[in-house]
């Protein structure tokens, strides 16, 4: 890598926003700070080029993104484009790890179907399905919506009394995914669970919503027969380019149609780097591996990997 960051644009990652309906793009961060992105839209064909280096994305603080101070390399094999640094301050201040406790905002909590499981979780009332976008959740309900703490404490009692897990590893998502089977047998795992936790002796703080299950797989272009890819995309290198038809984008992985088959795009790999547009007819040369065995589908709970 170079020692001198290159002055262009790079990519953040896959951001999800919903107004009428859900959308997906990939944010730009420039190296003053500016912010930009670009749609991903099912069916367009993406084409970008490689360029000579990866640095640190900085984070997001306080509604807006902070570039990184050091605009530090990145491996090409680190699964994103944050240096050490940026994500300490991003821990040290962050209500995924607790060290956000007096965020004074309305937190709702909500089930969310995985496939093989259902997971409870909490987000900010006001991003809405935003965050269930974000981690490719197939179907949600909400339950309530109150203060932070009142939120922690029912996400507790749900694992603790219905056994639902509060994180779903990456690979397991990714097989949900091989065969979601319908949103109306989700809306009924969903509604299930729902009046189990009805039944629960919800704790003060949080007052009890009458949502209804709400489908994802349309907004990520996720049919009932599923997504199977053929390979998955590995550590760039500079001068590869990417192309392919967008097919699906779901949580933050992409998956694009290629001449040789469906490539598996985690954009985490994407952060960082310069990426430029390309020809339109510019051929896939980025590494790529055949795709690991997925998990055995099942009903475990897990906690290894957060979100």
């Amino acid at each position: 890598m170079t020692d001198t960051p290159a002055p262009a644009w790079r990519p953040t990652g896959l951001v999800w926003t919903q107004t009428d309906t859900p959308a997906a793009a990939l944010e730009w961060l420039s190296p003053t700070g500016e912010v930009r992105s670009s749609a991903l839209d099912v069916g367009a064909r993406l084409v970008l080029a490689v360029g000579l280096d990866r640095r640190c994305v900085g984070l997001w603080w306080d509604g807006r993104r902070i570039p990184c101070v050091a605009q530090a390399a990145i491996a090409p094999e680190a699964k994103s484009g944050q240096c050490e640094s940026c994500a300490a301050i991003a821990r040290s201040r962050s209500i995924a790890t607790d060290t956000r406790l007096d965020d004074s905002r309305e937190f709702s909590v909500y089930l969310a179907h995985h496939g093989s499981l259902v997971k409870a979780g909490i987000t900010a009332t006001e991003r809405g399905q935003v965050r269930l976008l974000e981690q490719g959740a197939l179907s949600s309900l909400f339950l309530s919506a109150g203060s932070l703490m009142s939120a922690r404490r029912c996400e507790s009692l749900l694992t603790a009394a219905l056994g639902l897990p509060q994180q779903v590893h990456t690979a397991r998502k990714r097989a949900a995914r091989l065969a979601p089977e319908t949103a109306s047998s989700r809306a009924e795992e969903l509604t299930a669970v729902a009046e189990q936790a009805a039944g629960l002796d919800w704790p003060p703080g949080q007052r009890r919503t009458s949502a209804e299950p709400v489908d994802h797989t349309r907004a990520y272009g996720l049919t009932d027969d599923g997504v199977a890819p053929d390979r998955q995309l590995d550590p760039l290198y500079a001068g590869a380019t990417i192309s392919g038809e967008l097919i699906c984008r779901i949580g933050r992985d992409l998956y694009l149609r290629v001449p040789q088959g469906v490539v598996l795009l985690d954009t985490g790999l994407l952060q960082g780097w310069v990426l430029t547009r390309a020809d339109h007819d510019t051929s896939f040369t980025a590494p790529t591996s055949p795709v690991a065995p997925s998990p055995k589908p099942s009903r475990e709970t897990e906690h290894d990997v957060l979100f």
